[in-house]
């Protein structure tokens, strides 16, 4: 069953996290994650959104995600968010 890493972000140093943003993608495809929403135009339709930018990333299962986000290959890029910005995020099973 698919999973979702899902984030809401506020960038506060716009040039660390755009290196951030230059070194995530490679991380990603030996756990087969995929960006399905990076950035873009977002309007909250119910209730309150907290941060101004949303980042969702498809896996093939939990599994994978779990191991993505905790992995050696991603640790560097992580640090860098970190630092860069604030956020919340989640893993979540789909249909």
């Amino acid at each position: 069953m698919p999973a979702y890493f899902i984030a809401q972000v506020e960038v506060n140093d716009a040039d660390v996290y755009d290196t951030y943003r230059k070194q995530v993608p490679s991380t990603l495809e030996p756990f087969g994650g995929e960006f399905i929403v990076r950035g873009g135009k977002m309007e909250v339709m119910e209730g309150e959104w907290p941060m101004p930018r949303c980042v969702v990333i498809k896996f093939p299962d939990m599994e994978k995600a779990k191991a993505w986000h905790s992995s050696d290959a991603y640790a560097g890029p992580k640090a860098l968010r970190q630092k860069a910005s604030r956020g919340n995020a989640i893993v979540i099973e789909g249909a």
